[in-house]
């Protein structure tokens, strides 16, 4: 006989309480084995297939191994560096962009830029405030990035851990599946094929979409001869996981920094627009379409509302487990919304079927 609703209750919320704390005191401990396990999910539909193929699964996960591996060491020799330079050269030319931004100004807008005019003293600080904290924003940003992600857990640990989590996924989740209590297993194994599904269409389409549209911005930036192309259409890339804010963001700034660069010249402006507007259309009618699919439950406010929570309750680790949790979270309200319009309290004593 299956135990009341009130016990189950108390033995799931314990569940949910421990993993909050686990998180809580634990968040920096756990980090590399949030990223292996993130990594190993990500990876094993493809060592699955390889499988199908001939391969035994050691071979497989050796074949990703050092396909990744080979893919870091291209990205630290060629393109991390160009980036960091990028990076440290658009904020020692930040001040002078914005004495560019306060020179154009005043020529086309002199009313604008008199002495007392709120634009102009804006200005000013902004660019004070740049050059005064730029460097110690760079400083301070690697600093914290070295402390939470060390040499070690990169090179060492992390990779470890998802080479161990790739070769036994599958037995993993076998008596994962073992362990479900009996009555609910049927309705627990549902649940998890739609957690999947969502963060399979989320995480993996969404993260080839945000890879070909990184690559697709930064190489066509930097062909066009924008200054820090690179930089900015790797940041509008990663932004794309957020429908519609990358190319706002990314596109509003290289046209900001066009502007700048080629005014006068608006062949070269119309250039970079025009990226963006290909970027943008490519994007809603192939890859997404093609890569990512139809609507999975994670609506982009709700992911923004979800990283921010997570984010400032258990810093970088809350942010990797924000996605998932949120896609379970939708899951699991879907699956009750639809329990409750089942449900006698919806359906009432005369079993109607919706409003008269």
């Amino acid at each position: 006989m299956a135990l009341p609703v009130s016990q189950q209750a108390k033995y799931w919320g314990l569940a949910a309480a421990l993993l909050f704390f686990a998180l809580w005191f634990l968040g920096d401990v756990m980090l590399p084995f949030v990223m292996g396990g993130a990594m190993a999910y990500l990876f094993d539909p493809i060592v699955d297939r390889m499988e199908r193929a001939g391969l035994t699964r050691p071979m497989a996960v050796t074949v990703i191994s050092l396909a990744v591996t080979l893919t870091f060491v291209l990205l630290i020799l060629l393109v991390i560096p160009l980036l960091v330079e990028q990076t440290r050269d658009l904020i020692n030319a930040a001040p002078e962009i914005f004495k560019q931004l306060q020179t154009w100004l005043t020529t086309r807008f002199p009313e604008l830029m008199d002495s007392d005019s709120i634009v102009r003293r804006q200005l000013l600080k902004i660019g004070e405030a740049i050059q005064a904290r730029g460097g110690e924003l760079v400083n301070g940003v690697v600093t914290s990035a070295m402390s939470v992600i060390s040499v070690v857990l990169l090179i060492v640990i992390v990779p470890v851990v998802t080479v161990y989590l790739l070769l036994d996924w599958d037995k993993m989740i076998a008596k994962l599946d073992d362990l479900l209590p009996r009555d609910h297993a049927p309705a627990v194994r549902q649940l998890a094929r739609e957690i999947d599904a969502t963060l399979a269409s989320f995480i993996r389409g969404q993260g080839a979409v945000c890879l070909v549209q990184a690559t697709f911005y930064g190489v066509g930036l930097m062909l066009a001869g924008l200054n820090f192309g690179l930089l900015v259409g790797v940041f509008a890339g990663v932004l794309t996981f957020i429908p519609y804010v990358g190319a706002l963001v990314g596109g509003g700034l290289a046209i900001g920094i066009a502007l700048f660069q080629f005014w006068g010249d608006w062949v070269s402006v119309g250039i970079v627009a025009g990226i963006f507007a290909a970027g943008q259309v490519i994007e809603g009618n192939i890859l997404t379409p093609k890569l990512v699919g139809g609507s999975v439950g994670l609506h982009p406010v709700w992911l923004i509302f979800a990283l921010s929570v997570f984010g400032s309750l258990f810093g970088f680790v809350g942010m990797l487990v924000a996605v998932p949790v949120s896609a379970m979270i939708g899951v699991f309200a879907r699956f009750l919304l639809s329990r409750y319009k089942d449900g006698m309290l919806y359906r009432g004593t005369g079993g109607g079927t919706g409003p008269t």
